[in-house]
């Protein structure tokens, strides 16, 4: 039988793209979504009006323009950036990954992160045909300081990836395990991505280490998205890091990759920092009494420390339980098979209270 023309035609994607699954989102019609780290609040209506109106004003007509370097210089204001360093912007943090690892493929080329991490770092590799290696975390989720030393030193990776916190585990690693990995990976040439996107609700940042010591942090780019900020639904993340290598890297992205509704709603957003801030706070405050609630629970086995708007736990029947509190309506994250370490473990989002308490419900009602 002689084959189509699409058949033919599908033999020219990559096989190992034809033997990917694509990224999927979980369905959520009709659930409590607790399975993506989103803000809960929506902004007030007074703040949803003014939005409203500014959107509506733009020229959507017109390319991106210089509003994008308003953004960029305001977004530096923000994060703090350090002298000498330079920030490029990104339609989410998953396209910064990618323009870092395409930056970056040369023949050979290797990627390093620790697992369990978050995917795109080792999806991205693939694509862009890059080798990846993952370093096992401890049993307890921390950084294995030695076991990263040994595999920098085996693949001499392009990159290494710090997630600071940790996504799925929520874990913010100890401070000197992270200086022994840059250190590695600086004394061999390598470049180290500090990924905070989830640093509103963290203890600590990076950023400072950054600007003490400009020089060890050389080869060091700190990226960050504003989903965490409360924008999730505006793709817009950024990079800041030594202006040689940021310049380097913006090369590669595309024109235009920041939209102008998306660039304004960010700068918007920006303007009312403080609002953000008040959200950020109380979520902090309610992931800590959720910690509590949970490890009160008669049937959860172990429930991690948290430095995000996540928290880790693990249950007799990961599976059992995630479905049970789909039937009742919430929808959590099922990691219990992303890796052998997160074994009977869920990822619950920290929402607002209202959010947590049909959570816990649901959850105690399916152990």
């Amino acid at each position: 039988m002689t084959a189509t023309l699409t058949e033919t035609a599908l033999n020219r994607i990559r096989a190992d793209v034809r033997a990917m699954h694509a990224y999927t989102v979980q369905a959520a019609d009709g659930l409590l979504k607790m399975d993506a780290m989103e803000n809960p609040f929506g902004l007030p209506p007074a703040l949803q009006s003014a939005l409203g109106q500014r959107l509506g004003a733009l020229a959507l007509n017109r390319y991106p323009g210089p509003r994008t370097e308003v953004l960029r210089d305001a977004l530096a204001r923000h994060a703090g950036m350090p002298e000498g360093c330079a920030l490029m912007l990104g339609n989410g943090s998953d396209e910064l990954i990618s323009l870092v690892a395409l930056a970056c493929a040369r023949p050979g080329a290797q990627v390093l992160a620790p697992l369990p991490g978050f995917v795109m770092y080792g999806m991205s590799a693939q694509l862009q045909g890059l080798g990846f290696t993952g370093v096992a975390l401890t049993p307890d989720f921390e950084l294995d300081a030695v076991a990263m030393e040994a595999a920098i030193a085996e693949h001499r990776p392009a990159i290494t990836y710090i997630a600071y916190p940790n996504n799925p585990t929520a874990t913010l690693w100890d401070d000197t395990a992270v200086l022994r990995t840059i250190d590695a990976a600086g004394a061999q040439g390598g470049i180290v991505v500090i990924d905070e996107a989830y640093q509103p609700f963290a203890s600590r940042t990076w950023l400072d280490r950054m600007r003490a010591e400009p020089a060890r942090h050389g080869h060091v780019l700190l990226m960050r998205t504003l989903s965490k900020f409360g924008l999730a639904g505006v793709r817009l993340g950024y990079l800041m890091g030594p202006a040689a290598l940021v310049h380097e890297i913006d090369k590669v992205r595309p024109p235009y990759n920041v939209s102008v509704l998306n660039g304004e709603a960010a700068l918007f957003a920006l303007e009312h920092a403080d609002v953000f801030a008040a959200q950020a706070a109380e979520l902090r405050t309610g992931r800590h009494l959720l910690v509590a609630q949970l490890r009160a629970l008669p049937g959860v086995l172990k429930v991690w420390d948290s430095e995000a708007n996540m928290v880790l736990l693990r249950v007799p029947d990961a599976a059992r339980t995630f479905e049970g509190m789909k039937n009742r309506k919430v929808l959590v994250k099922n990691v219990s098979t992303m890796h052998p370490l997160l074994a009977g473990c869920l990822r619950l989002t920290v929402g607002s209270a209202a959010d947590n308490a049909q959570m816990l419900a649901a959850l105690q009602a399916s152990l």
